[in-house]
């Protein structure tokens, strides 16, 4: 029989049947269980904050000792804090029957704890209750379990650490999980539970929902949650239906009935009333200053009251400022407060905000905020100045405009100008990330009847904006054009921005006519005098169109004056179309330099909606320039930020080019799993660009693989079914490379022609490199060596080494086949030693392949075995090899756990290894 007692007095929530992102946990439990069933055993402590998961790891530790191990439990209970050795008497009394065979001085000590809760000093007690453990693992192991060892008595701690510290000889495995590091324990190994990556969150969140939570909404709750399971698992059981289907705005809080609130308010309600009460004002304006909250202590107190919260893991200090650690005790901190102390907290900061210096960086804002929920003024006057202040902010500080301009339109009577705020907040929420948010303050704007006809088209560009990037292209294109009709009458430039959207939106459906027909409709609205930024978007759409229609010496003249132009805009989607200019002109650089100022611009503006997109414009010229370990950066940053901010259509975008990255490398199986989810989600939402980079992507990996009538079906096929322009002309080069080498000749010189006549257009030394290539795998031998050597010296000229190398493996593999085995193999040496220094396996393995066949016997792999690893493979038993953690391992290369660990499985495997140790030991 054992005695458990929850976090609370209540029973648990239900958990899923799988424990999300506690691998390296549940490993650490195995090894400690197996030490234990060999005689070998020991002890381990799981700290954590309430909610992470420590009791389902004792759980977990529970059922993996099932069949074999006797299980003790016991659970730290706050009323019988103060009991010596009640913890002692709830662990060990299914076995104290036990106790009487002893030795006659420990039994004696065993009963006096266990029946009186008396003890003495001396190592009597504690030594009987490791004899008491061994005696009874002598005919079965034991795995003792205490939960919340931190409420447990600190004299059943002291004896418990006690034995557990001295179980090197005994089948006995002791877990201990405690929310802070307790003296008592100090000696054990220590595991601390952080809060789950995002694949975690992920996964955590289907079990949880099986119907799916918005990548969006699952960012906002995991804003408050922080990876805590359990929080997750209560914001999720309490959203409504308006929150699930976005049209009302994410919880700020875990569910006042939920065991999160209630654990943390119990922790806040055993602090001084003077520490409760600075911890509301931190609440109320998250980063304050010490001298302020110096000046808001009760006199006697000053900051000492903060103490009890810092030795409590509540609060901690930052320099001059303080904040909380774990943002749910900061919404429990507050919201848990009556509103009369809300109201008083507010209006003792907009007090000590008044005296403070004028020109304190958004202290205008911040002073608005606290008078409009202290109500210190007239409603319509602290709306006015609270929507002002909040126009005139930018995101990242504290309040985020959006949330004023909320507040400011809650205060506001009149139906215009709550619309007008209520239009404003949903703009600034959308610009600093928060979809979810966006489309909730769209919704409340249906019941309002007095809107312009300039503030309707406002709110049809939002809507058209949030649809382009998270929903269907169709329909985005639809609400972008109708909202360019409202705008362009009355907000000229934003008229014409919507015309811009509408024609990017046919961009990504890879619907030239539709992106044609906008431009000719911008051509007739041109007036002489336009300000920089909309000159740069009438020639951008003029470019892109000639280029669409194929006519790309047309195209040349407008998409330089975009170049031009871009100089004196700072708006980060207009620097974004000028590099799509620079690209489309060969000037990688240039489109480089140029998307590298958009996300700043970006990033300095606070426009967190804007990144992801415009990380997805910067990888156009890293891919041109085969900077591929740039791209896998790049992209693994966009996916994530995509995703926080519900940007589908992007996060699609980014999946499909790291399909690209990894078949680069030669990693088939990643290659197949991004492109798969990058192709199901381009269908789901009319994204033609992101359908055809993943099918790229497959060809590439086909090619990379020698399967050249597999990657030219399927580049064929794709064509048919896209008509995507850019990616058509990018993946050029590898179809005609299919076809050459499958004998399709006449196909692939038909798809020479189409990449020549743009190429002809540019001046890049790198495009004109790839079609001097081309040109030689489809020349009669005679003709064919010297192409290739004009193709190897504008390589050089561009600098970009691994398309040089890849000219330089087809150079070399026709001199072998014409005969010429010694020029063949410098040319493959240089392919090859490129190739390994990408990671490019496959490649490698083509180049090795060439050069055996030339008559060289190829040099081993530096070690033998682990040249049985694929490229993906081999980095991960490098970062493993280096001390990484498979958590780490997963977020630096944006896989999920399950795959890492699938992954290291067959990495032991190939290599005939048993443990992190042995490779080690291997790798170096």
């Amino acid at each position: 029989m054992t005695s458990r007692v929850t976090l609370d007095g209540v029973p648990p929530v239900k958990r899923s049947a799988a424990l999300r992102g506690r691998g390296e946990e549940e490993r650490a439990l195995r090894r400690l269980l197996d030490g234990a069933r060999a005689g070998s055993g020991g002890a381990l402590l799981l700290v954590g904050a309430p909610g992470m998961g420590k009791t389902a790891l004792l759980d977990l530790a529970a059922t993996h000792s099932c069949p074999g191990f006797r299980v003790l439990r016991v659970s730290g209970v706050a009323a019988e804090s103060r009991l010596p050795y009640a913890g002692l008497h709830g662990l060990l009394r299914p076995i104290a029957a036990a106790a009487p065979a002893l030795p006659a001085a420990q039994a004696r000590a065993l009963s006096a704890a266990l029946e009186s809760g008396s003890g003495q000093d001396g190592l009597a007690l504690p030594a009987a209750v490791l004899s008491l453990l061994a005696a009874v693992a002598a005919e079965q192991p034991v795995l003792a379990c205490v939960d919340d060892a931190h409420l447990l008595d600190p004299a059943s701690r002291e004896v418990l650490s006690f034995a557990a510290r001295r179980l090197a000889d005994e089948p006995v495995a002791v877990v201990f999980a405690s929310r802070d590091r307790c003296r008592d324990l100090d000696g054990l190994p220590v595991r601390v539970l952080e809060g789950l990556d995002a694949t975690a969150v992920r996964e955590l969140s289907r079990d949880l929902a099986p119907d799916g939570v918005a990548e969006d909404l699952l960012a906002a709750l995991d804003q408050i949650a922080r990876g805590n399971p359990l929080a997750l698992a209560e914001l999720i059981g309490a959203l409504t239906p308006a929150q699930l289907g976005g049209l009302a705005a994410p919880p700020a809080a875990p569910p006042r009935d939920g065991r999160l609130w209630r654990a943390h308010a119990a922790r806040l309600a055993a602090l001084p009333a003077p520490t409760r009460w600075l911890l509301l004002l931190v609440a109320a304006d998250p980063g304050v200053e010490a001298g302020t909250l110096i000046r808001a202590a009760h006199p006697a107190c000053a900051l000492t009251a903060l103490e009890p919260a810092e030795r409590a893991g509540l609060l901690r200090c930052a320099g001059d400022r303080y904040d909380f650690p774990d943002p749910a005790v900061r919404a429990v901190a507050y919201h848990g407060a009556s509103l009369v102390d809300r109201r008083a907290a507010h209006r003792r900061l907009a007090g000590l905000l008044e005296q403070s210096a004028p020109r304190e960086a958004g202290r205008r804002l911040r002073l608005a905020w606290h008078r409009a929920f202290a109500f210190d003024g007239p409603a319509e006057d602290l709306a006015a100045e609270l929507a002002g202040a909040a126009l005139e902010a930018r995101p990242g500080g504290h309040p985020e405009p959006y949330l004023a301009l909320e507040k400011a339109a809650e205060l506001t009577r009149d139906d215009a100008a709550k619309a007008e705020r209520l239009a404003a907040a949903a703009r600034h929420a959308w610009v600093a990330g928060r979809p979810q948010a966006a489309r909730s303050l769209l919704a409340g704007l249906r019941s309002l009847t007095a809107a312009s006809d300039g503030l309707r088209g406002r709110v049809q560009l939002l809507h058209g904006s949030l649809e382009l990037l998270g929903g269907e292209t169709g329909s985005a294109r639809e609400e972008l054009l109708a909202a360019s009709a409202w705008l362009l009458g009355s907000h000229r430039m934003l008229g014409v921005r919507a015309l811009v959207r509408a024609a990017d939106a046919s961009y990504r459906a890879g619907d030239n006519r539709a992106f044609i027909a906008i431009a000719r409709q911008a051509a007739a609205l041109r007036r002489p005098d336009e300000t920089v930024a909309t000159q740069l978007m009438f020639e951008y759409l003029a470019g892109m169109a000639a280029t669409f229609s194929g006519a790309h010496q047309e195209a040349a003249g407008p998409l330089r004056r975009v170049v031009e132009l871009a100089g004196g805009v700072r708006d980060p989607a207009v620097l974004a179309w000028a590099c799509v200019a620079s690209m489309l002109l060969g000037e990688d650089d240039t489109a480089h330099r140029l998307s590298v100022r958009a996300v700043e611009a970006a990033r300095l503006r606070g426009a967190a909606s804007a990144v992801p997109q415009l990380l997805e414009y910067a990888i156009y010229p890293e891919i041109w320039t085969g900077r591929y370990a740039s791209v896998a950066a790049t992209a693994g940053q966009g996916l994530d930020l995509a995703r926080q901010t519900g940007q589908l259509n992007t996060a699609a975008q980014h999946l499909a080019w790291l399909a690209i990255t990894a078949a680069v490398e030669g990693d088939q199986e990643t290659c197949r799993v991004r492109a798969d989810a990058a192709i199901d989600l381009a269908e789901a939402h009319g994204l033609g660009l992101a359908g055809a980079v993943g099918t790229w992507a497959l060809s590439y990996l086909d090619l990379a693989a020698g399967r050249p009538a597999e990657a030219a079906n399927r580049l064929l096929a794709g064509r048919r079914t896209s008509n995507h322009v850019v990616i058509r002309v990018m993946s050029t080069p590898h179809f005609i490379e299919a076809c050459a080498r499958t004998g399709d000749r006449e196909r692939a010189r038909t798809a020479l022609r189409v990449l020549e006549r743009w190429v002809g257009s540019t001046r890049s030394p790198a495009l004109r490199a790839v079609v001097t290539r081309c040109r030689a795998l489809l020349a009669p031998p005679g003709e064919a060596e010297e192409l290739f050597q004009e193709a190897l010296d504008l390589h050089g000229q561009a600098g970009y080494g691994f398309e040089g190398a890849r000219t330089s493996l087809l150079y070399g593999g026709a001199l072998r086949r014409e005969r010429h085995p010694g020029a063949a193999r410098t040319h493959l040496h240089a392919a090859l030693e490129t190739f390994e220094r990408y990671g490019a396996r496959l490649w490698t393995e083509q180049a090795r392949a060439e050069l055996r066949a030339s008559g060289e016997p190829v040099r081993p792999v530096r070690e033998a075995t682990t040249g049985q690893l694929t490229a993906q493979q081999l980095q991960i038993a490098r970062m493993v090899a280096d001390g990484a953690t498979n958590k780490e391992v997963a977020e630096q290369l944006f896989l999920s756990h399950r795959t890492v660990e699938h992954h290291l499985r067959n990495i032991f495997s190939r290599l005939g290894i048993r443990s992190r140790v042995d490779l080690v030991r291997l790798m170096s």
